[in-house]
Order: structure tokens, then sequence, then C-alpha cells
């Protein structure tokens, strides 16, 4: 006789289905029955499961208004929310190659949709905006949800009427850094100008408008955020970053990093940590890991052992 055929009959309430219960085959304990599984409550031995789920509605085809559960989820993240429509070039679904004739009316047909695909300039500013975004986050290799944050920004700047005038670039661009500065990253004007099509200058006149009229919650960078970035771009063990850490807290607390280069002063943090410990790393390496000046580094550090010597 089986195993299953010796069980008792039980009733899963979650599931809706009767499932056999008895002690389990392996050690004799419990059998429990949760969520459509049958498992055991000493060995966690899985013995069925139920692989149905009743919990999703069922489609109706005669509901023409609920369309919901059809297609793709939308995204903000292009300009027509993921419903584009991509017609095909040589060949068909089944990977046939197409006819002549039937090549030249797909060309047309392409032809008429890109055509028809935005409806206004304001769509058409929106779509390559998205796209400039898009590319963006792809060099700077940034993760998409962070995307979908600066479309939707992007998009309540064009709804502000703020690119009258301006450049659609610049304002992907400065979407792309004040989502980095609203979500805590430690992105950097210079990181975004480096691949944006855009000088730096422009970057920030543009982020400085959305600052201004969306009044973006941007908290204020602080140093600590950038000591794991400089540190590993230098090759730092963890003990001296866990004191630069320490350091920049410390400092933080004391009002000494207020108004500076956060990444600077992160980089002069990290001086005074490597010279506690005797590595051979320069100021000049940090200064390039933090992109700021050999000076801005010695400047900081000086301050912050002197602040160090006299909490001492």
């Amino acid at each position: 006789m089986s195993t299953r055929e010796r069980y008792t009959d039980d009733f899963d309430e979650d599931s809706g289905r009767t499932l056999p219960t008895d002690d389990c085959p392996e050690c004799s304990g419990t059998l429990r029955t949760d969520g459509g599984e049958h498992t055991c409550t000493e060995c966690g031995l899985v013995t069925d499961t139920y692989r149905l789920a009743h919990d999703a509605a069922p489609r109706s085809f005669d509901d023409t208004e609920n369309t919901e559960r059809t297609g793709a989820p939308l995204t903000v993240a292009r300009h027509d929310r993921g419903l584009t429509t991509a017609i095909g070039t040589k060949r068909d679904a089944k990977g046939n190659t197409l006819s002549n004739r039937k090549h030249r009316q797909l060309a047309r047909l392409r032809r008429e949709h890109s055509r028809a695909q935005f409806q206004s300039k304001a769509e058409r500013n929106l779509a390559h905006g998205c796209s400039e975004i898009a590319r963006i986050f792809a060099a700077l290799g940034l993760p998409r949800d962070t995307r979908e944050q600066a479309s939707s920004l992007f998009r309540s700047a064009q709804s502000a009427d703020l690119l009258r005038g301006r450049s659609i670039e610049s304002f992907a661009a400065a979407a792309v850094y004040a989502t980095s500065r609203i979500s805590g990253g430690t992105l950097t004007r210079d990181d975004v100008a480096a691949v944006a099509q855009v000088a730096r200058e422009r970057i920030a006149n543009a982020y400085d408008v959305l600052n201004r009229e969306l009044a973006l919650p941007t908290p204020p960078q602080r140093p600590v955020t950038f000591i794991p970035r400089v540190a590993s771009t230098v090759g730092l063990d963890a003990a001296v970053e866990r004191r630069a850490r320490e350091i920049a807290e410390l400092t933080h607390e004391a009002g000494l990093s207020t108004g500076v280069h956060p990444a600077g002063f992160a980089g002069a943090c990290l001086a005074v940590a490597v010279a506690e410990a005797g590595s051979a790393v320069t100021q000049r390496a940090l200064a390039d890991a933090a992109d700021v000046s050999t000076m801005t580094v010695r400047t900081h550090r000086r301050r912050i052992q002197e602040f160090l010597e006299g909490d001492a």
C-alpha cells in the first residue's frame, strides 16, 4: 500500500480541496496542510502539493470595460506607457521569409505608423526625453525602478511647462540626477555629465529649475554615503573603511561637513583613516577616486585631524 493510500482524508480550507493526512512517512511526525501543501511539522517533508490557484478571478470576455488583466504592465518609462506596436520586417511569426509583395506592404505600414506615432509635439518631446533617460541609465548601470521615477519626474516637468525654451537632454539628465538625490544615492553631476549629451552647467541649471519649481524632497548628501564608493575604488580594506565611517559620523555631528563637497570630505575621512592604519594610499589616489582636487582632500584632512586632536 502506497503512502498516499494509507492516509486519511482532511479538508484544506485555503485551497478548498480534500487532502490526505496521517503520520509522516520519514519521521512519523504529524502532517499539516497549509496553503495546499502537505508538510511534516517535525522534519519539514513535503508529501503533496496543490498546484492550482483558485484565488484568481475568472476571465470575462463579455466585460469590455475591465481589461486590466490583458497585455504587459504599463510603464511610465515609455512615452506611450508601453503600448507601442512593432511591425515586422523580413519574417513572419513562424520565421518564414516574407514575399516581396508582403515586404513592400509592411514597409508602407511602418512608414504610416511612424508618422502617426506621435499625436503632438509634446508627445514627441516626451518620447525623446524618455529615450534619453533610458540611454543614461543604461550607460550608468542604474536599476530600472529608479528609471521609472526619473521618467515620472520628467513627465511632471513637462506638465508644469518647465521645458519651454530649454533643452530636453538637460532636463532628462537632471531628472536622473534628481532621482538619485531623492533616493539617497551617491550619483554626482559629473557622473551624469560624463554620459549625457550636454555640459555639466546645463544639467546643474535644469536641476535647479526642477528643485525650485517642483519642490523636490532632496535631502543633503552626507559624506558617509560616499565612503564605500571611494574606498572600493582605491582598494581599501574593511577596517579602514569602518574607521572612516566613524570619523565621518563624528565630524557630521560636529558640523564640519556642512556646506562642503561630500565626496571630497569622504576622501579626507579615508585619508585620516589611512594615516592611522599606515596604509600606502596617497591623497592623490583618494582625490581621483572622489573626483576632487588634492588640495580639497588635504584641507579637509587637516580640519578633521585638528578636530580629532581637540576632541581627544
